[in-house]
């Protein structure tokens, strides 16, 4: 599979890095060290196949003597995604295959604009519609990445118990549901349901998503309320990984996982 090409303004921000880089007349291992990481991390940054955490942007305007530039460009590029999303949000645009557990709800890249929606609203209950209104925007936009030639293969390994959670009423939920089994039966993605009658299973503790690259070595990415981690050592990855291979053992075959699936959305959309 071909590389997928990096957003323009991901792109500027790592031209923009290696032109006041070489300005200072740093090496990418000098810069590294200046940051505290890897020079692989650094030539991620500058190719845009990776965006820095703040604490890493500050550490490169401080050693490149850049009064905040890239702090704040960071800030502009992050804005559309909770802080601790943002960085798999972009990781997302470069995977070439993405595999998802979710046991309370629908993945973001699956969901419909009603769905999404009642799950904004429900997080905050004070909510600002035009805040709202730019969530749902974002979310329908990092879902696009399903409809390009160059999409990501995805698996969704999902709970029954995120088939089943009634999220934005009847309708909304039989509609999200159909969504995900069209996609499913039309090749798009492979979809495993995890039945109630399986009773616990290697997954039960939280959401996860693992994500490969053509071009750079694997992540996993694990989300709690309000939190979310990256995983990249291969100890930790490895076992992200066979925990999910047994949680998919468990589950079931696809086309019982479609007709399951077909079934809950007619009961969400009876009156």
């Amino acid at each position: 599979m071909a590389v997928r090409q990096p957003s323009t303004l991901r792109k500027k921000y790592g031209d923009e890095l290696r032109r006041r880089r070489l300005a200072a007349g740093m090496t990418q291992e000098q810069l590294a060290l200046e940051v505290v990481c890897s020079p692989t991390l650094i030539s991620h940054f500058e190719a845009g196949r990776r965006l820095p955490n703040p604490d890493d942007a500050k550490r490169i305007d401080r050693a490149l003597n850049t009064d905040g530039w890239f702090s704040r460009w960071l800030e502009d590029l992050n804005q559309r995604y909770a802080d601790h999303f943002a960085e798999a949000a972009e990781l997302q645009q470069q995977a070439t295959e993405i595999r998802q557990f979710s046991g309370l709800l629908i993945p973001g890249l699956l969901q419909t604009e009603a769905y999404a929606r009642a799950v904004f609203q429900t997080f905050q209950p004070n909510y600002q519609p035009e805040v709202v209104d730019q969530q749902v925007v974002n979310r329908m936009e990092r879902g696009r990445i399903l409809e390009d030639a160059q999409a990501p293969v995805l698996w969704a390994v999902l709970d029954e118990g995120a088939l089943r959670r009634r999220v934005g009423g009847g309708r909304a939920m039989a509609e999200q549901l159909r969504k995900v089994a069209d996609l499913a039966e039309s090749g798009r993605l492979r979809l495993h349901v995890l039945p109630f009658s399986v009773g616990a299973h290697a997954l039960l503790e939280g959401m996860l998503m693992l994500m490969s690259f053509a071009d750079a070595a694997p992540v996993a990415y694990a989300e709690g309320v309000l939190s979310g981690h990256l995983l990249d050592d291969p100890a930790l990855l490895a076992r992200c990984h066979a925990a999910y291979d047994v949680a998919l053992s468990d589950a079931l075959p696809q086309r019982e996982s479609l007709a399951l699936t077909r079934a809950i959305a007619e009961e969400h959309d009876e009156p």
